[in-house]
């Protein structure tokens, strides 16, 4: 156990190459747990992270290492790191049943929504537009259809059109069970829509031996590591929730689904949801961010004779909400409409993602 202690203490674990992210300016406090799904980054991100030390002030560990002998490990790294004097330990893959040493600042990377007692958390999502574009040789309008085909998975760019399916099945096999992975593919067929955890139950069990508590159970656990999120209809908690997926290949490597318009909507959703914007949805338009007095539409390929229908019929909830501003997001198109209560705007997707929040 020593051996493989020294020579993790020894090994550098810089990127060959780095691309910034936004998490890249938030300084990690001494006890900090940095969370994400599978490919979201989460390794990446903390092997840059330690340029910043000295290279024997630290020690990384992946506990994903199949030599590690975990009734040792414990007292063992606490000893290690004394005699060391290591001031930062990184446990990457951590799982919550492991004990922590007594070491002056821990960092813990994991899948998992682990709470640990006066630990700060940190969410690291797959990568948004703006970081994707990082990974990109030319910012143009094959770059925006390049993050609708491969979305934000970090470890896509490093890999040929083939093995990228492979690979995130692969990847999403490893981090969960059987179970959550069934409730996953069906999700993924069905993202972007309004779909409850018994609709998911009673077409799991068309195919598997399953109770309901089982499936809400697995369901939660998929939820709390923010491989599915919700968005709750506005003023109506008890309805159905609209579920998305944390990034849209998921649907690509999952399902043969090919509606465009519901992955587009994720797409657009994820945007909000990166910026923490406080979103609902209805069943008029499919976002309303109640903070900013704005209407949400998703609409690729915006069609503005049927807009403005829509717009008639909502005009009542526009002024009791009073909402100040309507934006369309589309694929390309770009104009501003005329309308007596409200600011309408026709957005391409790349110049809305990009924009400065107002």
């Amino acid at each position: 156990m020593l051996n493989i202690l020294e020579e993790y203490y020894k090994t550098s674990f810089l990127p060959p190459r780095y691309n910034p992210r936004k998490l890249d300016n938030v300084i990690l406090k001494n006890k900090t747990v940095i969370k994400g799904i599978t490919n979201s980054g989460k390794t990446y991100f903390i092997r840059n992270y330690l340029q910043n030390f000295e290279k024997n002030s630290f020690l990384y560990i992946d506990l994903n290492d199949a030599r590690i002998d975990f009734e040792k490990l414990p007292k063992e790294l606490e000893s290690f790191c004394k005699s060391k004097k290591i001031t930062t330990l990184i446990l990457d893959s951590y799982q919550q049943d492991m004990p922590l040493p007594k070491v002056e600042s821990i960092i813990i990377v994991t899948n998992q929504n682990i709470h640990i007692e006066n630990f700060d958390e940190v969410w690291l999502h797959p990568l948004d537009y703006e970081e994707f574009l990082s990974f990109e040789h030319k910012f143009d309008s094959s770059a925006l259809n390049h993050y609708l085909q491969i979305g934000g998975f970090l470890s896509i760019h490093r890999l040929n059109q083939i093995d990228r399916v492979m690979h995130i099945q692969k990847e999403l096999k490893n981090s969960t069970n059987d179970i959550e992975l069934d409730i996953l593919k069906i999700v993924a067929k069905y993202s972007a829509t309004k779909i409850s955890p018994y609709n998911i139950y009673e077409k799991l069990k068309q195919f598997r031996k399953i109770s309901k508590d089982k499936t809400y159970q697995n369901y939660k656990s998929l939820a709390d590591r923010r491989y599915i999120l919700e968005v709750e209809k506005f003023e109506h908690k008890k309805a159905t929730k609209k579920l998305y997926l944390a990034d849209t290949f998921i649907k690509t490597a999952l399902t043969q689904d090919k509606n465009f318009a519901r992955l587009f909507e994720n797409v657009v959703f994820l945007e909000l949801y990166k910026k923490n914007t406080q979103t609902y949805y209805m069943d008029d338009f499919e976002f309303y961010l109640p903070k900013k007095n704005e209407l949400v539409f998703t609409k690729p390929f915006a069609d503005e004779s049927k807009l403005f229908k829509k717009l008639y019929k909502l005009e009542a909830f526009i002024i009791n909400h009073q909402i100040k501003k309507i934006t369309v997001i589309t694929i390309s198109k770009e104009d501003v409409l005329s309308h007596p209560f409200a600011k309408v705007e026709l957005i391409p997707f790349d110049i809305w993602a990009l924009g400065e929040d107002e």
